[in-house]
């Protein structure tokens, strides 16, 4: 059954960016970093669009963190799906405004083309680069010891094709404070002391 034209307008009206609905800044912040890694968006019938993150079953708390954040953001009509497959699970959500919440959506790999955060992202960003973090961590990070003298030293390190991506990471990391070297080049690695005490606090161990 289609949707009644004053159904409709009130799911219109339901969008943070084209509507009148409130964008919780805090939980979105978190998505980008988790699309931007692992995410992908396409268009279904009626131009219904479908988000999707495909995730590694060996963290199933990341799993219902993403989970979490795609029902924050769209609390009044957001069902979330997760499909399980061999050895990830897709995590999912339908509806006709993701590519607002997402103005990076586009045809092709993310690494060929160019991707940028529209201001009212970065102004999300700005206040809650943590989150960001967080989320480009959780999608395309890794947290590792690296042994130097035969004394093990915590390491975080981000990976990911696309330069674009790689410098979305790197303004969040400054806004945050945190330093950095690059160890090659598609790889961010975050392992000074201080530096990673202040990573360990955004994301932790993966779990």
């Amino acid at each position: 059954m289609r949707p009644s034209h004053a159904r409709r307008a009130r799911l219109q009206a339901a969008c943070p960016i084209c509507g009148v609905g409130e964008l919780n800044a805090r939980w979105y912040s978190y998505l980008p970093g988790m699309y931007l890694g692992d995410g992908c968006i396409s268009e279904g019938a009626r131009k219904v669009f479908k988000l999707r993150i495909v995730l590694d079953n060996r963290y199933p708390g990341i799993i219902d963190e993403c989970a979490r954040a795609m029902i924050a953001v769209r609390p009044a009509h957001t069902k979330v799906g997760r499909v399980k497959k061999i050895g990830c699970t897709e995590v999912c959500s339908y509806w006709k405004h993701w590519p607002c919440l997402f103005p990076q959506h586009g045809p092709g790999a993310k690494h060929l083309r160019p991707i940028e955060l529209v201001p009212w992202q970065r102004w999300i960003a700005t206040y809650h680069p943590d989150r960001l973090l967080r989320g480009l961590i959780h999608s395309d990070g890794c947290r590792s010891l690296n042994y130097v003298n035969g004394k093990g030293y915590l390491r975080y390190q981000f990976s990911n094709n696309s330069e674009d991506i790689r410098q979305i990471f790197c303004e969040a990391r400054d806004a945050y404070g945190v330093a950095w070297r690059q160890s090659n080049w598609k790889t961010i690695s975050v392992s000074r002391a201080g530096a990673t005490a202040r990573r360990e606090m955004i994301a932790g161990p993966k779990m």
